[in-house]
């Protein structure tokens, strides 16, 4: 079917696009907590086999519904390839030493009663330094979770931490992907739309930032976890290289994402000298590293604890994520093409009678967008395309939504398990749920900072503060040209 008899098809009524959206829910909602079972890849196949169904009720064939989740498979590519070169890179980087290292030196430099602040804080630095959440999460986090482990602190208040300070500095950084699409999408400056986000930012980054401080604060250092310290410390200066060619891996990876490097090639350049570096070390062979980046590195040294941390990585470690990615990324697709999506954010908006409710569902038409179709970006493009022109007719800057949609897309996408954010963090910092087991997927409330930010958010659009009037001097970039959307002075209630 050609795109003009696409175009054609009218969006289904709000009570039909939300078929396959209820169904959907309803079956995850079933298996993960009547069954106890936190496997979503099949709800998320028979979801989209139930909007597929939906399309070709209001006339659509299935190439053009199988044409639209490849659509989004094929934009989330990078997404994924960048979760099976981090597989392959965590493996090489235990090999290599360099994530031992970090381990080793963060036990004799971070205090453990600030562990947590410490951890965001250096999280933060990192992903507003090089633009990378995922880069950030898979590196230093990976780090920080075993330094956590040997302080006994719960794996999951780690986990917050991180991503707390991870995405943080995604969200405000000129350099990240997720922060220049929402620029793009509602027409507005990146660092105009980076100012504008400071006062969510701040005060979300600033309670969080005590609440770890305080939480980390009521840790003390007894006699056990001395014991646990000097076992880390002492396994893994017996197995592992303590010198500085072990931190070239790191290094190359940092000076590249400081030079725009995209991540696949930076981070594989990581695998790279990570592999060369355990290869000249430790004198692994090219079967070796072959094994260690397919099945994930093994390694006994006499302490459990120690090797349940460092036995990880290689591409079979992101399968289990790949394959979720994949079912919710399709899934998110039809629900684009077959204009259901649309026609459940077109409902919203006729809701809206001013700013208020405006500014408040486009914070939550973002969340929603990630919950139901796993994908950030599409959490984004969507709403940032349909609220644009309200924004206009109420006389309000569309920095206001670009706000909105950084919020409740880039903050949310890591809270969500099946989301390519949620994903990603579960995969890389090994937070998996087993028999069960469901404490590790605590680090969700646990970053404050995460949805502290579109909260205040909804309190400013309810209040009116920082709610930035349309005006003449504002700028916007439309196609590279600099353009005055709404003349100053426009009042509508």
């Amino acid at each position: 079917m050609s795109q003009n008899q696409l175009r054609n098809i009218p969006a289904p009524h709000l009570a039909v696009a939300l078929i396959p959206i209820t169904l959907t829910v309803a079956l995850l909602a079933i298996q993960i907590f009547y069954y106890d079972d936190f496997t979503p890849h099949i709800a998320l196949a028979i979801g989209f086999a139930i909007t597929a169904l939906v399309g070709w009720a209001q006339g659509y064939r299935w190439k053009d519904i199988e044409s639209g989740a490849f659509h989004v498979l094929h934009v989330a590519m990078p997404s994924i390839a960048t979760l099976i070169v981090v597989g392959m890179l965590v493996s090489t980087w235990i090999a290599s030493g360099t994530v031992p290292m970090l381990i080793y030196y963060g036990l004799e430099l971070i205090d453990p009663s600030w562990f947590l602040a410490a951890s965001m804080l250096l999280c933060s630095v990192v992903s507003l330094s090089i633009g990378s959440s995922w880069t950030t999460v898979g590196t230093i986090g990976l780090a920080l979770v075993g330094i956590g482990t040997a302080f006994e602190i719960p794996i999951y208040w780690t986990a917050g931490a991180v991503v707390s300070g991870s995405f943080f500095g995604d969200k405000v950084s000129p350099l990240s992907d997720t922060t220049n699409l929402a620029a793009a999408v509602t027409e507005t400056n990146v660092f105009d739309h980076i100012r504008n986000m400071m006062p969510t930012t701040l005060p979300a980054m600033l309670i969080a930032f005590v609440i770890y401080l305080v939480v980390g604060g009521q840790s003390s250092v007894d006699a056990s976890q001395l014991e646990q310290i000097a076992l880390f410390k002492d396994g893994l200066s017996q197995h592992f290289e303590m010198g500085v060619l072990s931190m070239l891996p790191l290094i190359a990876v940092m000076a590249l994402a400081f030079k725009k490097v995209s991540p696949i090639p930076a981070l594989f350049t990581g695998f790279v000298l990570g592999a060369l570096v355990a290869a000249f070390n430790y004198g692994y062979g090219l079967n070796d590293i072959l094994t260690f980046a397919h099945s994930g590195f093994k390694i006994s040294t006499e302490t459990a604890s120690l090797d349940s941390l460092l036995n990880r990585g290689g591409v079979s470690s992101m399968t289990w994520v790949v394959t979720l990615m994949m079912f919710a990324l399709a899934f998110g697709g039809a629900l684009e093409r077959t204009r259901c999506l649309e026609s459940v954010v077109a409902s919203i908006m006729s809701l809206c009678k001013g700013f208020r409710g405006l500014q408040t569902n486009a914070i939550l038409t973002s969340v929603a967008t990630n919950v139901v179709s796993g994908d950030v970006y599409l959490s984004i493009a969507l709403p940032g395309r349909m609220y644009g022109p309200e924004y206009d007719r109420l006389g309000y800057s569309r920095l206001n939504l670009s706000r909105a949609i950084e919020e409740g897309g880039t903050l949310v996408s890591p809270l969500i398990p099946w989301n390519a954010g949620g994903a990603f963090v579960i995969g890389a910092l090994g937070l998996t749920v087993v028999s069960g087991d469901y404490s590790t997927l605590l680090y969700a409330p646990l970053a404050f900072a995460c949805w502290l930010s579109p909260a205040i958010g909804i309190l400013y659009a309810q209040t009116g503060w920082f709610s930035k009037r349309a005006g003449a001097a504002e700028s916007v970039n439309a196609g590279g040209k600099t353009t005055n959307k709404v003349k100053a002075g426009k009042e509508i209630a």
